[in-house]
Parts: C-alpha cells; sequence; structure tokens
C-alpha cells in the first residue's frame, strides 16, 4: 500500500487510535489499477471495492470475496472480474454487486462473452445479484445464476436510503453514493459494526457479578429496549430462573458503546463544488481515506480536463471530512518518480504534520 500518511493534524500532538476491526490493502500500491481489498478477522467473507488488476490475490482470498462494489466501468475498475469469475465457477456462492447505473447490464455483457453450454454439468450454483445505485427513489436489482447460463433476472428493487447503506456482509456494511466523472461513478464508504463493552470498574464498584446476565444487558442497549426494562442479574447459567431484576435505566451508564472502523474509498470524480460535497459527506470522521491524486496541484487544468482530483484537492477533501489516516492512489504514470513529492502536497492541502 505505501507509507501511509500521517494521522496527525496540524497543532495536535496525538492522533485518535484507530481500530484494527478493518484490514484493508490496497492491491496495486499507489499507481496500478484501482483495487481495494478489506477482510475483518475472523469473518469468512471479503469486501473488494473496485475490480483491477487482482493477481495480488491467491485464490483462497479470491473465493472469500462476497461482495464487490465498482465505482464504473472503466478498464481499469473493471478488468479483472475474469479472474474473480473463474476462481469461483464450480463453487456455491452467492455475490453481491454494487455498481453505478447501468451496470447490471454490463455484467451480462461480460458474463454472456462466455459459452455455457455445459453448466448443467456443475452442481454448485454461482449467483451475482447486482444493485445499482441510481438517483432514484429505488435502487435496480438483478440476478445472475450460473445454473440459467447467466440469465438476467429482475428482482424487487431496493429503497434508496438516505444515507446510502447498500449491502450488509456480516460485520460490514456499504455505503455508496453518485459521484460525477464525466459519466456516473460510485463513491464508497464501509462501516464496521460497534462494539459494546462493560465497564468492569463500575460493575465493581456497585457490587454485581461478573456473568453471562451481562450479555442480555448489552442486548437490550443495543436494541434500544425502554428504560424500565426488567434485566436479569445472575452469575451463573444455573441461577438465571428466578434471578433478581434491576431496571434497564439504572443499568446503562455499564454500558459503553464503540464505534466501528469506517473508511472511505473516493476515485475518479472531478474536483466540482458538488463531488466535494458528496465525497465529504462519504468520508466524514473516517479512520481511513483511500482517495484518488491523479495529478500534481501545479497541473490542476490538466485535472479538470480529464474529470480526476489533484493533490491539492485529495488533501482539501480528506481535511474539510476529519479523516483520521490519508491513503492516496491512483497516482498518474507521468509522476512515475515523484511519488514524495505528490505524497507531501496531499499532506500539505490536509493540513497535516509530516511522518
Amino acid at each position: 500500500m505505501g507509507r501511509p500518511l500521517s494521522t496527525r493534524p496540524a497543532g495536535h500532538g496525538t492522533s485518535r487510535r484507530m481500530p484494527d476491526m478493518l484490514h484493508p490493502r490496497l492491491l496495486n500500491g499507489r499507481t496500478g489499477d484501482p483495487a481495494l481489498h478489506v477482510e475483518v478477522p475472523h469473518q469468512a467473507e471479503a469486501l473488494l471495492l473496485d475490480c483491477g488488476d487482482l493477481s495480488a490475490l491467491a485464490p483462497r482470498h479470491l473465493l472469500r470475496i462476497g461482495a464487490l462494489g465498482v465505482s464504473h466501468a472503466h478498464m481499469d475498475h473493471w478488468a479483472g472480474f475474469d479472474a474473480l469469475l473463474r476462481v469461483l465457477i464450480g463453487r456455491e456462492k452467492v455475490v453481491q454487486v454494487v455498481g453505478p447505473p447501468g451496470f447490471a447490464q454490463r455484467l451480462s455483457h461480460r458474463l454472456h462473452s462466455y459459452t455455457w453450454n455445459l453448466v448443467d454439468r456443475i452442481a454448485a450454483d454461482l449467483v451475482f445479484e447486482v444493485t445499482e445505485v441510481t438517483g432514484d427513489a429505488a435502487w435496480p436489482r438483478s440476478r445472475f445464476r450460473l445454473r440459467t447460463g447467466f440469465a438476467a433476472e429482475a428482482l424487487p428493487p431496493g429503497p434508496a436510503v438516505a444515507d446510502g447503506t447498500v449491502l450488509a456482509l456480516g460485520a460490514l456494511r456499504l455505503r455508496a453514493r453518485l459521484l460525477d466523472h464525466g459519466i456516473p461513478v460510485l463513491g464508497f464508504a464501509v462501516e464496521a459494526a460497534g462494539h459494546l463493552n462493560v465497564r468492569g470498574a463500575r460493575l465493581a464498584a456497585r457490587g454485581l457479578p461478573t456473568g453471562p446476565w451481562l450479555a442480555g444487558l448489552k442486548r437490550a442497549v443495543a436494541d434500544g429496549a425502554p428504560d424500565d426494562t426488567p434485566i436479569p442479574v445472575f452469575a451463573r447459567p444455573s441461577a438465571a430462573a428466578g434471578a433478581p431484576t434491576l431496571p434497564l435505566a439504572g443499568l446503562r451508564d455499564l454500558v459503553q458503546a464503540t464505534p466501528g472502523q469506517r473508511l472511505a474509498y473516493l476515485t475518479d470524480l472531478a474536483d466540482t463544488a458538488a463531488n466535494r460535497a458528496a465525497a465529504i459527506a462519504l468520508a466524514r470522521d473516517a479512520d481511513m481515506l483511500f482517495i484518488e491524486a491523479p495529478f500534481a496541484a501545479a497541473d490542476a487544468a490538466h485535472a479538470l480536463d480529464r474529470r480526476h482530483l489533484t493533490t491539492r484537492a485529495a488533501g482539501e477533501i480528506a481535511r474539510a471530512a476529519g479523516a483520521t489516516r490519508i491513503e492516496p492512489f491512483h497516482f498518474s504514470p507521468r509522476y512515475e518518480d515523484a511519488e514524495a513529492r505528490l505524497l507531501a502536497e496531499v499532506l500539505a492541502a490536509a493540513g497535516r504534520l509530516p511522518p
């Protein structure tokens, strides 16, 4: 992924501690095809954002991909799909796919560039379920199954959620938002589930026992149960029946909510006011921001013509969003030997101290 940029805003000696729930990997560094692989410890399925060159992923990693978000269908963001498809054939699996308007048709064309006359000999069914994030009140959904030769099947549309939430994958929640690159593209945010932790010192100070009753307490807090909800207090499972109860109102402060880690992925967007507003909203308070910075600040006119960001624009978006850590990528090949300079420009615009 390259050397991470500083997490310290200028004027601050320390940074927020970043939880390690999400394990992201920029597969092709700062200059290669965009593709971000995101894993969660102890979760069977992983997430892939963009599908450029996937040669860095071993088959065992490709087999674990349960969701694929594609910003748009330019070749460097989409050319690696065949590598994923080939490994998944013969596996019983459902892959959730998210793309911009019209993406289901593009996936259909890709799948139908192959001949599937032997699928009746393959017992395991591979399924792609596609959601297109559009500007409409409902998002189109489609399904493609190996068993039918990947014939397109219409699914009931999904409601457009205000915060852009498009799917859940285990402990992960994926949000998407439309951006403009001369064509519609998607920016993504990934959020891991938060944690509820019991404050042990407060528990001991009140003379309350540890034990399985705490799971019920955390569940009630997570569900937003009413204050008068009775919570049975017992130290051993055998004491659960007939255990004394306490109202939830007097126990809430024993539980501390820790937000899950958040990352944002923004690539191929023009530096416009509308794009900046959408990008900042998507990346707000992200623990890690993966953001394109193809062109140096001095080449702003060229960046505008290509509808991409400069290093300065990337840094300013990161600063406005309050992102803790910045990972610029998608550097143009014209800066082959100037990575340090591009990183320094992003840092300066973000108001960060050098690492």
